[in-house]
């Protein structure tokens, strides 16, 4: 029997236990599992990315279309209040499953509401932020799945 089929004592917390010649296989498929989920995670994060992405170019389009028709020193920072207030607070908050929720709260109302498909570029950032954390956690637990293969496999010459 190789060396990495057994626990250690501490690992055990009283006595070596022999994991057992199906410990890898299972991990292996954990693993593929975990892995094709990363894949997939990283496609729609990357898709979610290229739709912000548009968004904001047909934000800067439409500026520029607004500077070009009314005159390029009626559209700009100077036309700003002073003292801004916003209209709407982006706060965060953690889940029971580990992601995070995005909530608004506007000026007016003052009571903190889900992002909705009203604000579809704060939709965006949000399933951004959550496919982010959760590529994160994904990453961390295929590194932990790898060590624990690493220890299983006896190693090999």
């Amino acid at each position: 029997m190789a060396n990495g089929d057994w626990t250690t004592w501490e690992e055990a917390g009283s006595r070596p236990q022999f994991l057992g010649p199906m410990a890898a296989p299972d991990l292996r498929a954990e693993l593929d599992s975990l892995l094709l989920q990363l894949f997939q995670d990283l496609e729609e994060l990357e898709a979610k990315r290229a739709a912000l992405n548009a968004r904001v170019e047909e934000g800067w389009l439409s500026l520029s279309k607004a500077r070009y028709s009314m005159g390029a020193k009626s559209v700009g920072p100077l036309q700003y209040a002073s003292l801004m207030e916003p209209q709407v607070c982006v706060y965060t908050s953690e889940a029971q499953d580990g992601l995070q929720r995005f909530w608004l709260v506007r000026a007016s109302a003052q009571t903190p509401e889900e992002v909705g498909p009203r604000e579809a570029g704060l939709q965006l950032a949000a399933d951004m932020a959550t496919l982010q954390i959760r590529i994160d956690w994904g990453r961390s637990q295929l590194r932990g799945l790898q060590e624990k293969l690493k220890q299983l496999e006896p190693e090999s010459a």
